[in-house]
């Protein structure tokens, strides 16, 4: 009885595992289509308006290809949201700005514990598409009243385990920005913990974290 209950549990447990690894065969994007539009997005992040529609377009078409892929529906609406940088329209401001939080809140809505295991250029895809999250709705005004959310998310994203399990860059990425929300909080022994995190693993923003920590008061 006790070689056959055994045995139920160690079916259990490789169906479970083969359930992950089907899960994420569908939902990982292939990174030779990912990638590209990573980078339109990672530029018009930075400030390149010619490529925001890029991005935009970019992830559409790889969400109408794999649209259960939470990951590319949260770039795509984060990507939407910066279209609002690119008229001096204030309805059509409001209108992308929205219409991308909007995604990104489906996103959200969607995830559950099954996304721990799905990898997109080596990060959780729960921990990817709240760091997105984050971003965004700390970019947003004010008075959308998104930021307390996206610290929250943020905070979740820098307190879980799945962390450790991705990529040094990505950890990175977290950690500079919760420095930055720190400083903008004043906190300054905060940032200085997290600026020193990024340096003490010799991520790929280390001289960066060097940098903004030299600036700081002692």
């Amino acid at each position: 009885m006790q070689a056959m209950r055994t045995f139920k549990m160690g079916r259990r447990a490789a169906t479970a595992i083969a359930s992950l690894l089907l899960a994420s065969s569908v939902w990982a994007a292939p990174e030779a289509q990912f990638q590209p539009a990573f980078e339109l997005f990672m530029q018009a992040n930075s400030g390149n308006e010619s490529a925001i529609d890029k991005s935009v377009e970019a992830f559409a078409v790889l969400l109408k290809a794999e649209p259960g892929n939470l990951v590319l529906m949260a770039y795509e609406g984060a990507a939407t949201s910066m279209r609002a940088n690119t008229t001096m329209l204030p309805w059509k401001k409001m209108s992308y700005a929205e219409d991308g939080m909007a995604m990104l809140d489906k996103a959200l809505a969607l995830l559950n514990a099954s996304h721990d295991a799905v990898l997109q250029h080596g990060v959780p895809a729960a921990l990817e598409v709240r760091f997105v999250a984050a971003n965004t709705f700390l970019a947003v005004p004010g008075f959308m009243n998104r930021g307390a959310r996206g610290a929250k998310l943020l905070g979740e994203v820098v307190a879980s385990p799945l962390l450790n399990l991705a990529s040094l860059g990505f950890r990175g990425d977290v950690w500079m920005k919760s420095a930055s929300v720190a400083l903008n909080d004043k906190h300054l022994d905060e940032a200085r913990k997290y600026l020193n995190r990024v340096i003490q693993a010799n991520a790929p923003q280390a001289e960066a974290a060097r940098a903004q920590l030299a600036k700081l008061p002692s």
